[in-house]
């Protein structure tokens, strides 16, 4: 199979409610459907910062070709492609967050067989978390989205994922230290990427690959230099080979977040079981958020209709959350997380914690907290667990007694 097949369902509902975007959202979260830079969108932006005192965003981009990347291991063929979303001033180092997107098509023309596309064009996944990237850079933080069509067309490898990550961030440390083959595409940023102070997001696929490179038994095969501090995992896969053995991505040495969907049709909350991963081993905090009725794709815009070859995925018809909805809700939870992890600021962790709602949304949240003896001495582990599940509805409620380890409890209606 070279590509995803879907046989799912594109009825839709939608909920409505209010959201937390004035309290979590500087950048506009409007989804992006065509694959162009909005090339008008710096001007505006500032114009709108400098009405609510918030940080202008710049989009820019890097291309290095369809065949720029031979995968050392595997001899996988992919490109080096992305979108690059940054404040439009730039000051001392920023913290950096990849983003890597799932299996989707490779080509804009759905019966190509090869890489490059032997028919149509390379179909932009890569920008389908523009909004998500706007929103993080209008807070400070450089986001780099990559593509991944060569790997979608010819790779089931997870492993190549991890690597074409590692070679982004190969690239943009060199560019930290003010040169390499990005210096004149982003001139801005020489210099100013924190590479300690690394964060990555993977989608579907793309969240067991970066639970991959992140993980305790293939950290080392990032470049030197670079640390990768939080690790989310966005409706990901997750299934262990051999069966049993989870140690290609088992993480206990980076905070882990994982966001899963009631209604998806595509992995379901299988990726909830990397928390059951981590208990009683994990030297850093783990989150997760169980959304009741989100779906598989509509965290990607170029997976959403009116995309064109969007798709509404959910198992959930009739009541399934809209799509800026569910955009809203992953970019309030991820911008918690990554501003707790690599900017240390806990203001919004609560939602990551169940201590604080966000309306509009009904979610599970969940919390594996650091294994003490593991974080000071690698002794034995002896984790807590801290479940706090609550519907989030409108003002949400008191916790509940807390489930058994394992998926989240059924959800309130």
């Amino acid at each position: 199979m070279r590509r995803r097949v879907h046989t799912h369902t594109r009825a839709r509902g939608t909920v409505g409610g209010a959201l937390l975007a004035a309290l979590l959202l500087g950048a506009s979260l409007t989804g992006v459907n065509g694959a162009a830079a909005a090339a008008g969108d710096a001007d505006r932006g500032a114009a709108g910062a400098r009405a609510t005192g918030r940080t202008a965003v710049v989009t820019e981009s890097y291309d290095l070709g369809d065949t720029a990347f031979t995968d050392p291991a595997g001899g996988t063929v992919s490109e080096i492609r992305a979108v690059v979303h940054r404040p439009s001033q730039v000051s001392g180092k920023l913290p950096l967050v990849v983003l890597s997107h799932g299996s989707w098509f490779a080509c804009t023309d759905t019966e190509a067989q090869a890489w490059p596309c032997d028919r149509g064009r390379p179909y932009p996944s890569f920008r389908g978390y523009d909004y998500l990237g706007r929103a993080l850079a209008a807070r400070g933080f450089a986001v780099v989205s990559l593509s991944a069509d060569g790997i979608n067309m010819t790779s089931f490898d997870y492993g190549d994922r991890a690597r074409l990550v590692n070679e982004h961030l190969r690239l943009l440390s060199q560019l930290s230290s003010g040169g390499g083959a990005l210096a004149r595409t982003l001139p801005a940023l020489r210099g100013h990427l924190d590479m300690r102070r690394v964060g990555t997001l993977g989608h579907s696929r793309g969240g067991k690959g970066v639970m991959w490179q992140a993980s305790d038994k293939h950290r080392d095969e990032a470049p030197d230099g670079v640390r990768v501090k939080a690790v989310l995992a966005l409706a990901p896969v997750k299934f262990d080979w051999p069966d049993g053995d989870n140690s290609d991505t088992l993480v206990t040495r980076s905070s882990v977040a994982v966001v899963t969907s009631g209604c998806d049709g595509a992995v379901g909350e299988a990726g909830q079981q990397y928390l059951d991963d981590v208990e009683g081993r994990t030297r850093e905090p783990a989150y997760s958020v169980a959304l009741r009725d989100g779906n598989h794709n509509f965290f990607n815009t170029q997976w959403t209709p009116p995309a064109q070859l969007g798709e509404d995925d959910s198992t959930c018809p009739g009541r399934g959350l809209a799509p800026a909805t569910q955009q809203h809700a992953l970019t309030a939870y991820a911008t918690a997380f990554f501003d707790k992890q690599l900017k240390g600021d806990a203001t919004n962790e609560g939602l990551l914690t169940g201590e604080r709602a966000l309306p509009g949304v009904a979610s599970k949240t969940r919390m594996v907290r650091p294994d003490v003896w593991s974080a000071m001495s690698n002794g034995v582990p002896t984790g807590h667990v801290a479940e706090s599940p609550r519907p989030h509805g409108a003002g949400g409620s008191s916790p509940r007694t807390a489930a058994p380890v394992g998926l989240p409890q059924a959800y309130d209606d």
